[in-house]
């Protein structure tokens, strides 16, 4: 019996959990990282305990510092939630020794799935199919770069320990590979302490399709159906649903029970996933993530089984007390993943306070932030989730975009429009859509919509102001607009970054940089004033403008831009590919950036020369820090 629950995690998943330990009547401990402190995650437990500095190794990732957290608190048992120490055998079997209760699979279940090498390995033997391609230990750049070779291209490259995206590149072209590679293997030592990679054959229009298992300490094992999860980004997920659109009762079938194979092979206890990579009716075992997964909320809302509770009862040793035949399939759910990034600019990360966070309360929603929350660079840049369940896809889908053109966010980058137009779009509610679905489209959900929005912000300086003035006796100077000789014109001065927009209301047409604008329909736009800035929110999006109607200094001839290269979000200096003096090509690689758990490539934007290296490895820089000045 579990009494004292300590939940090594952070953010929506901790908060999660804690939600149905309450239920269940289990006192909860809470960990924190210094720049937590203030967390919902940390308000949300019965106690909580600070276990070190806001770099997640010197905290969320500090194995002796979790444990002796967990003996401070006299917890039975450690939740490890997802991501940081969810998938570590040395965390569960150090859990083991001291004699607390790792709510997850055994550790050599673990260390064996862990690495995608090894199980590659042991599903082939087993006779399950994977992909085509290198799962061996030899990690000589040349050497595998021979093996790509013979592959063929497009292939991956992909980090044999972790998943989430971090340490895969797609290569399509062997020019590509030595530089790819070294990238992949970068990113995959600092996420998981292991730069070993495995090389895959690369389908052109697969589905990414995964199984929802849960196991016993007394050798049962059940599937939960599957979710496709193929709308991703930098290969990572961003919307997830479940039962999939496209899977037939009897590849459904199939797929259940093959992974229900895999857990067996590896004598599985717990909450596990099995993936696979999908192409019409074949499908290829890809890994196992051994712990909860981001998106359970979908597959707890069509079988009506809650995961967590699950798996606390397998941990403390209790039956799963249901059979296959058992677990239902009732209706169609969604999930869609609200992130802190900028689409526009590639989905580069955001960080920054959040003036406002509002979602819909019509719908679930797991999130770990709230109002006046800071969104920092030390973690991932993961909101909240927002999911729907409803008897049929058609209406999910639905029920969801209303529920997302609800939400308010401001003070941070989001992507919350770009979900919206994902949802609406007809190649995503055909459901015959492929892991390419973010790339093939992202130009059509991605609109430029800053002229309307300027003339939303500018309609609403306009009209304060008007109300100000109603106390102020109207002359031909004040009030009216009325100019000697000239049209009646009202006009304000905004910027947004280093653009400038000019909105005039001459007569009763509205213009921005001179070009008639159709504004936003007051209804569906909210806008904030906050400081200095005004926020525009509608259909999802937000944009955020600076008044400077009555600001002189953008008379000033100064010059806004920079004929070096900048950093495009906070972040940690991880590499500089090249020395002052040195001769550069426009999109060669200067500098890379890690920011969120994810490395940025920061590229020449022209030929020419390295004057000056502004940085180097090891620095911390703002955004729009100059890196490299080219001449």
């Amino acid at each position: 019996m579990i009494r004292t629950l300590l939940v090594a995690n952070r953010g929506e998943i901790a908060c999660r959990i804690f939600s149905t330990a309450r239920r269940l009547g289990i006192r909860t401990v809470a960990v924190y990282s210094e720049a937590d402190a203030q967390a919902l995650h940390v308000k949300s437990a019965d106690s909580a305990i600070c276990i070190g500095p806001a770099n997640a190794t010197d905290s969320y990732l500090n194995v002796a510092a979790v444990i002796a957290a967990a003996q401070q608190s006299a917890a039975d048992a450690i939740h490890p939630g997802y991501g940081f120490l969810s998938e570590n055998a040395e965390f569960a079997s150090a859990c083991e020794q001291a004699g607390i209760i790792f709510v997850g699979p055994p550790a050599d279940a673990i260390s064996t799935m862990g690495s995608k090498t090894a199980a590659k390995q042991l599903m082939q033997s087993a006779g399950i199919p994977i992909l085509p391609g290198y799962h061996g230990e030899e990690q000589d750049a040349d050497f595998l770069a021979t093996q790509a070779d013979e592959i063929g291209y497009p292939l991956l490259i992909k980090a044999s320990a972790g998943g989430g995206g971090k340490g895969m590149r797609l290569v399509t072209q062997a020019a590509e590979f030595a530089d790819q590679l070294a990238g992949a293997k970068r990113e995959a030592k600092s996420a998981f302490g292991d730069d070993v990679v495995l090389l895959e054959r690369y389908l052109t229009a697969p589905k990414h399709i995964e199984v929802q298992l849960m196991a016993d300490q007394h050798g049962d094992v059940v599937h939960l159906w599957e979710r496709d999860c193929s709308v991703q980004r930098r290969h990572q997920k961003v919307i997830e649903e479940a039962p999939g659109p496209t899977v037939s009762s009897q590849l459904r079938n199939r797929l259940g029970q093959t992974a229900v194979m895999v857990a067996k092979q590896v004598g599985y206890v717990g909450a596990g996933t099995v993936e696979f990579i999908a192409e019409g009716d074949e499908f290829y075992f890809m890994e196992m993530n051994t712990r909860l997964q981001v998106e359970h909320p979908v597959t707890e809302a069509i079988t009506g089984l809650d995961l967590v509770e699950m798996q606390l009862n397998v941990a403390a040793g209790e039956p799963l007390g249901l059979n296959q035949s058992d677990v239902k399939l009732d209706g169609h759910a969604i999930e869609v993943r609200l992130y802190a990034e900028n689409p526009a600019k590639r989905f580069l990360p955001s960080t920054g306070k959040l003036v406002k966070f509002e979602t819909s309360n019509s719908i679930r929603v797991d999130t770990g932030v709230r109002t006046g929350d800071s969104v920092s660079m030390h973690y991932d840049p993961m909101l909240a989730k927002l999911i729907v369940h409803a008897a049929h896809r058609d209406a999910a889908i639905e029920q969801l975009v209303h529920a997302l053109r609800q939400c308010r966010i401001a003070g941070i980058e989001h992507n919350l429009g770009y979900l919206v137009g994902m949802l609406s779009h007809q190649l995503f509610k055909s459901g015959d859509y492929t892991t390419g679905i973010a790339e093939l489209i992202h130009d059509e959900i991605v609109p430029d919509r800053k002229l309307e929005f300027a003339g939303a912000a500018g309609e609403f300086l306009l009209n304060r102001d008007r109300e100000r003035s109603t106390t102020i006796p109207e002359t031909p100077w004040v009030g009216s607009g009325f100019r000697v000789n000239q049209e009646a014109v009202r006009k304000v001065m905004l910027r947004q970054g280093k653009v400038n927009y000019t909105l005039e209301v001459v007569a009763d047409e509205l213009r921005v940089n001179g070009e008639p604008v159709v504004s936003l329909d007051p209804q569906c736009c909210e806008v904030l004033a906050e400081s200095d800035f005004l926020y525009i929110m509608a259909d999802g999006h937000t944009e955020k403008y600076v008044d400077q109607t009555d600001d002189m200094s953008r008379y000033q001839n100064q010059a806004l831009t920079t004929a070096g290269i900048v950093a495009p979000m906070p972040g940690a200096v991880i590499a500089v590919n090249v020395q002052e003096g040195d001769t550069v090509k426009i999109n060669d690689v200067l500098v890379v950036v890690e920011a969120m758990k994810m490395e940025h490539s920061i590229r020449a934007t022209k030929d020419g020369v390295v004057k000056q290296l502004k940085c180097a490895v090891g620095d911390r820089v703002e955004e729009g820090l100059e890196l490299v000045d080219i001449k």
